[in-house]
């Protein structure tokens, strides 16, 4: 892959641009911020405290501000709103794309998104409300109903005039896509073939019939899916009744992806709420302060089953100081597991009529990975402590924690799913449970039987 000169450009001016900012010298933060692209102030903004964010958002360019909008994360997005008027609001919006308008008209004030409504002709709020008529996280909440189309029965030559006499055409252009003369959709014309061949070749002659459009409730997540494995630049979006409705564009789906990866990484912290890392400390605390709850109840549940063998820790101290071992190998072993499973579910390749093999594969990885380390545990355990029982004694309950994590691994995503609740919030939480209490009670358990009884 080619190295990008933009991207090494812009991180100079981000650089630039703290410390012009450091300095106070907004003449040059001006500057900076009002060449580069919209996305990237965007970025910049969401790096800084609030203070400091809105001294930056005021000397950005009114014409520059609903692209940066539209990028920021939403928490961000209705900080810098609050403080901004009608007035600034509609003159900063009213040219943005139709799906990004889509995407932004939900989060503004409902007097400006009004003003902005009456402000369009009749043909451009239809396409609007279409847009807004379908859940965000579908192929038609992503599409951008302004869409170029040609007819099966006309030339090469005549397209080619009709783009001359348009003066434009949409970005990114990729392929163009056919339709009949109701609007239903017949394939795609690559753009390489329109430009090559004859101008007196007939559109319906060139098309790719077999080229699939994308149903308008698609999963967000299919289509980024279907994106990656066809090379789309471009994708049709079709309605039940296979009428072209609108288009989807790589932009697009690159902000699914990215989005998708920020939001998995993010539930795994059980922090998925929490869009903007400069947000009020009362109320970050108050969304992180549940998840530690959680956390509190299951580590109070492993200490409870540790309570058991109370007297069996009194007597063989070396038991106390092993434990954390147990646990802590069974843990990552789960979470290599649990990672793979959660990955798997989020692209598809993990359903229903894998699992068992799924299950098998782990099971038997477990068992090869438990042996080996088993036998290095026991071995340095034994030459720790000069007893070969306390070497047995871990050596068995690190095998039965290394197999029950990597199980668990399995079983816990799919069983969380089944009952509707996310894996990659709670997945991590429940795997730790289940590794510590097994982890300590085996461990335990064997020094009881082994090395008390």
């Amino acid at each position: 892959m080619v190295e990008s000169v933009p991207n090494e450009a812009t991180e100079k001016d981000i650089s630039a641009l703290n410390d012009a900012l450091n300095e106070e010298r907004m003449g040059a933060v001006m500057r900076i911020v009002n060449g580069i692209p919209g996305a990237e102030v965007a970025l910049f903004l969401e790096s800084l405290p609030g203070d400091k964010r809105q001294a930056v958002w005021e000397v950005v360019d009114e014409s520059s501000q609903g692209e940066v909008l539209v990028s920021l994360r939403d928490e961000v997005r209705d900080s810098l709103i609050e403080g901004m008027d009608t007035e600034q609001l509609v003159e900063a919006t009213r040219d943005l794309d139709l799906d990004d308008m889509a995407d932004i008209i939900v989060d503004l004030p409902e007097e400006v998104s009004n003003q902005l409504i009456l402000s369009m002709d009749k043909a451009s709020r239809d396409l609007l409300n279409q847009v807004l008529s379908y859940d965000e996280d579908s192929a038609g909440g992503l599409m951008n109903p302004e869409v170029v189309t040609v007819r099966t029965d006309v030339t090469v030559e005549v397209v080619k005039r009709y783009f001359q006499f348009r003066g434009s055409l949409p970005a990114p252009l990729g392929d163009l896509f056919a339709v009949g003369r109701k609007g239903h959709y017949k394939g795609r014309i690559p753009i390489e073939t329109l430009l090559t061949c004859d101008s007196k070749t007939f559109i319906r002659d060139i098309i790719d019939e077999d080229a699939p459009a994308i149903l308008d409730t698609t999963p967000a997540s299919e289509v980024a899916q279907d994106f990656e494995h066809n090379d789309w630049i471009t994708a049709p979006v079709v309605n039940d009744k296979n009428i072209l409705i609108g288009r989807i564009t790589i932009d697009d789906v690159v902000d699914v992806i990215r989005e998708e990866a920020e939001r998995s990484v993010m539930r795994m912290a059980g922090l998925n709420e929490e869009g903007d890392m400069f947000a009020p400390i009362m109320t970050s605390s108050k969304r992180r302060a549940v998840w530690l709850g959680i956390n509190l109840l299951t580590v109070l549940l492993a200490a409870f089953a540790i309570g058991f063998f109370e007297e069996t820790i009194k007597q063989v101290t070396a038991l106390a100081i092993l434990m954390p071992v147990v646990a802590s190998m069974g843990g990552i072993a789960g979470s290599q597991t649990l990672t793979l499973m959660i990955r798997g579910m989020a692209t598809g390749q993990v359903g229903s009529g894998n699992i068992k093999d799924l299950l098998n594969r782990e099971f038997m990885i477990g068992v090869i990975n438990s042996v080996l380390w088993a036998v290095v545990l026991a071995g340095l355990t034994t030459f720790w402590f000069r007893d070969w029982d306390m070497g047995l004694v871990i050596a068995m309950a690190l095998a039965v924690n290394l197999v029950a994590g990597a199980l668990a691994g399995v079983l816990i995503p799919v069983m969380l799913r089944r009952m509707s609740i996310d894996p990659a919030i709670a997945g991590g939480v429940v795997l730790t449970t289940v590794t510590d209490i097994v982890g300590y009670v085996s461990f335990l358990a064997f020094g009881t039987w082994i090395l008390i009884v």
